[in-house]
């Protein structure tokens, strides 16, 4: 597993205060996949209502909240496939 998905599993773990309603994934190019359920965040790859794609650097700037996830989404920096209402309820993890 990279740093990167490492930082980001540890980082989405922390905010999550009582799981996700759905099953998430977060592509973050060349780096690997995490998805997000229920059960908590982990570094995985499977089938999900939603996912997210960006590259490393947008989604550690989501992360720490020098970006806004709509923002990144509206610029292209972000891309979300599947389910918009899964979407939507991510904004409270991803801050």
């Amino acid at each position: 597993m990279s740093d990167v998905i490492a930082a980001a599993v540890a980082a989405l773990n922390e905010r999550m205060s009582e799981g996700f309603d759905g099953i998430a994934k977060f592509v973050i190019e060349d780096e690997g996949t995490i998805m997000m359920d229920g059960d908590g965040v982990r570094a995985e790859d499977g089938d999900a209502d939603v996912t997210l794609t960006a590259d490393a650097d947008t989604f550690r700037s989501i992360l720490e909240g020098d970006l806004n996830a709509t923002s990144a989404f509206m610029t292209g920096q972000l891309k979300v496939d599947g389910d918009m209402g899964a979407a939507m309820r991510l904004g409270s993890v991803l801050g």
